[in-house]
């Protein structure tokens, strides 16, 4: 008897364990709901992890992710003690619930409680059934699956994120946004007991006109009850101030509309970052609303003077952090592309890349803001740049040359400091959207001969107000600067630079903060395109950078498109809107960097003083690249005081002398004067029978230019094709000029010849009257 017993319950235990087997294998073969993987809604929040914008699920319902972290630990409480108190120890069915269900229904004789657990509750959101008993048996099973192969915490994450609140609204997150405009991270108790309610019958709670009775019912309900079992209170606060509160607090009557901020930078980032779910930013409201607000305002005016498009970045000085993005005037402006993002959309910067190339220029000691440069005609082959307002000034001071914008003289510097290592420049500050290819850009790009983005110029002038490190910009509060960034200029380069972009007597000071005035600590460049096609302005004020651009993505042009007529008002106002108020600044540039060394300088030139140089000044330059150049423009001559004629050292004897200083130009300064008919002053001529001594050096071929490749125009007129010959040579000499080996002709240096050329390789010679030559070669060609 007793073996027949064993048998029967070994058979049992058996077949039970058959049983368990096989669930367990079907638990893990059979795959989970499809919906589980469903993607959430993506979310660009705010630095204080407010959403800016959520974007509608790929199933065109507002569903956020819901980490457990964001959500109020108050409701969670509340949560599992209204719907399932045994949640984190029962294993996705509840025995002990389901008997209490039993008994309580079978007393009552109709059906007044469930037995549902949460991840039931879960399978039903993801695999919507009938309500039949094979339909909770196969719940059932799929729960105990789910809490197989899922923790409780990704249980309750899903359900958070899924469960249902009417309409196309699921989750916590979602609801509270489409209930209260907040996020479900602080909640009240009439809150929670809200989010609570609906999800029990979600089309007839959910919160419009019709269900505002049943809602508030249920609300209050459910607020009792849970303040009943402890679910639910304040510490220090009674039960009945409690369920008073809630009783008082009006349940929303409308779904609020999510939130859709900042649009440009939510589908910028959108794309950038495929997969991510939560885009934290480091974007500040506030700011971004003022910013938004300022091009707003100004969008009514400026589209009347035909400008469609603008953007405009702000970024904290401090950190690199980006504050602001605002990509067009209006994102549904479908006739002038307001869905184009204009802070990462590359246009032509005008002048406003000029002081990077200032700044290389005191690093590499080819300039100091006192320096002397030519501001006069120049033709570089086919390119002749021109000055904004077609004048030339001659001779100019570098800091007044940047101040003024002048081209000339940055295009010449360009040439010193070479393209490439300016380009170089550029990227290693972030600049993405040039050209790779070798030799693509020309001199043209020192005064906007190229493309950059509004955040690509931020990066440059990130730099310029700081110690001149290229920091990378941070938009995502994840983004972390991988490498030590490079430096794009020296601190005391950057500081000499910020000095001359401070200077207010300029044209680009708007005629409005002329009576107004600039917020405290403001350095400012702006710029205008070729054509009148962008308007620029970038500076920095106390504790941000700001970048403005406006223009039109059709390119057409507009005369208003200036930088200093409409970007710089902006510009200073964004600047004077986000900046500290009511407190006393510290100025930060009152004390040179420490790379900086005061040195004496001709102050006539700006170069390294020569005895010639009777008046003389202490100016700041960085230490490794003091002024090494004597000054080229005063020269010592003997003179004999009777005739008032130079001498030289063979035809001295004789003769009462004396040393007297005198200025001499450029050959090619005096060339240009005199097209002008202006003339200049000029040392006294030598002395019969003597000749210039000591000066060896060599003439300087300024035209054709080094590389030049000129094209014939068949049909035009040979003489109107003619190649310019110019040099530069000390005390204007007497140069003759060879083609071929031909003798073209003799001029003073501060004269012209002209050439007529014709097809092939040319060598072309220049000799001054001591022998001294220089020589270029030239290929001309017939253009197709």
């Amino acid at each position: 008897m007793l073996r027949v017993r064993f048998r029967k319950w070994a058979g049992v235990a058996l077949a039970g364990l058959v049983l368990m087997g096989a669930a367990l294998l079907a638990a893990w073969w059979v795959p989970l709901p499809e919906r589980l993987a469903a993607p959430p809604s993506v979310v660009m929040a705010y630095r204080d992890g407010t959403p800016a914008y959520v974007f509608l699920a790929p199933d065109e319902r507002w569903r956020m992710p819901a980490p457990k972290d964001r959500i109020d630990r108050a409701y969670l409480r509340a949560l599992v003690a209204l719907e399932d108190k045994r949640y984190f120890r029962h294993p996705g069915v509840d025995p002990l619930a389901a008997v209490r269900a039993l008994g309580l229904n079978l007393s009552r004789g109709r059906r007044v409680s469930g037995a549902s657990t949460l991840t039931m509750q879960l399978v039903r959101v993801l695999e919507p059934r009938p309500r039949t008993f094979t339909s909770k048996v196969i719940e059932s099973f799929r729960a105990a699956q789910l809490e197989l192969r899922l923790s409780k915490q990704e249980l309750l994450d899903a359900y958070l994120q899924f469960v249902p609140y009417g309409r196309n609204v699921e989750g916590v997150e979602a609801a509270a946004l489409a209930y209260f405009g907040h996020t479900a991270q602080h909640l009240s108790p009439a809150e929670i007991a809200t989010l609570l309610a609906v999800p029990q019958n979600p089309n007839r709670r959910f919160p419009s006109p019709d269900n505002l009775d049943r809602l508030r019912s249920a609300r209050d309900d459910i607020a009792r009850r849970l303040l009943d079992s402890g679910g639910l209170g304040v510490d220090g606060v009674s039960r009945e101030a409690v369920l008073a509160e809630v009783r008082e607090t009006p349940v929303p009557g409308v779904l609020k509309p999510f939130p859709r901020e900042a649009p440009h930078a939510a589908v910028w980032l959108k794309a950038r970052q495929p997969g991510t779910t939560w885009l934290a930013t480091t974007l500040d409201a506030g700011t971004q609303r003022f910013v938004e607000r300022t091009l707003g305002d100004a969008a009514r005016r400026l589209e009347r003077q035909g400008i469609h498009n603008g953007a405009v970045v702000v970024v904290d000085r401090e950190s690199g952090d980006v504050r602001a993005l605002v990509g067009n005037f209006d994102f549904f402006d479908e006739k002038n592309g307001g869905q184009i993002i204009g802070f990462a959309t590359p246009r032509s910067p005008g002048s406003a890349l000029k002081p990077l190339l200032y700044a290389m220029g005191i690093d590499q000691g080819l300039v100091g803001p006192e320096t002397l440069v030519p501001d006069i005609p120049v033709s570089y082959g086919g390119y002749q740049p021109r000055n904004f307002d077609g004048r030339f000034l001659g001779l100019v001071r570098m800091q007044y040359a940047l101040s003024q914008s002048l081209n000339l003289p940055f295009v010449r510097l360009l040439e010193r400091l070479g393209v490439e290592g300016f380009l170089g420049a550029l990227r290693g500050a972030g600049v993405t959207s040039l050209d790779p290819r070798p030799g693509h850009y020309g001199l043209s790009a020192a005064v906007g001969g190229l493309e950059v983005t509004p955040l690509e110029l931020a990066g440059v002038y990130l730099a310029l107000a700081g110690d001149g490190k290229a920091r990378p910009l941070r938009v995502l509060r994840e983004d972390a600067p991988t490498r030590e960034p490079p430096s794009l200029m020296s601190p005391g380069a950057a500081w000499l630079t910020r000095q001359a972009l401070s200077l207010r007597d300029r044209p680009d000071f708007p005629e409005r903060r002329r009576l107004t005035g600039l917020p405290a600590r403001v350095h400012w460049k702006t710029g205008t395109s070729f054509g009148n096609r962008d308007a620029w302005a970038a500076g920095s004020g106390p504790r941000h950078t700001a970048v403005v651009w406006l223009g039109n993505f059709d390119h057409a042009s507009s005369v208003h498109l200036v930088g200093a007529e409409n970007a710089a008002p902006l510009l200073f106002d964004i600047l004077e809107g986000v900046g500290p108020r009511g407190t006393a600044l510290h100025e930060e540039d009152a004390t040179p960097p420490k790379d900086l060394v005061s040195v004496e300088v001709c102050a006539y030139s700006g170069h390294l003083p020569t005895d010639a140089c009777t008046q003389r000044k202490k100016v700041d330059a960085v230490r490794t690249a003091v002024p090494t150049t004597p000054c080229p423009y005063h020269h010592r001559v003997e003179v004999d005081v009777d005739s008032g004629m130079a001498v030289g050292p063979g035809c001295r004897e004789g003769r009462r002398t004396e040393s007297r200083v005198y200025l001499t130009w450029p050959s090619s300064l005096r060339r240009w004067l005199a097209e002008q008919q202006r003339q200049l002053p000029e040392p006294p001529p030598m002395a019969p029978g003597c000749v210039v001594g000591g000066e060896r050096d060599t003439p300087v071929i300024l035209s054709p230019p080094e590389g030049q490749v000129a094209l014939l125009i068949p049909g035009l007129d040979a003489e109107a094709q003619k190649v310019p010959l110019e040099a530069e040579a000390a005390h204007d000499r007497e140069l003759t000029w060879f083609v071929d080996g031909a003798v073209l002709g003799t001029a003073r240096a501060a004269e012209r010849l002209w050439w007529k050329p014709s097809v092939g390789t040319h060598d072309i010679l220049v000799t001054d009257d001591r022998g001294l030559t220089a020589r270029r070669t030239l290929v001309v060609r017939e253009r197709q």
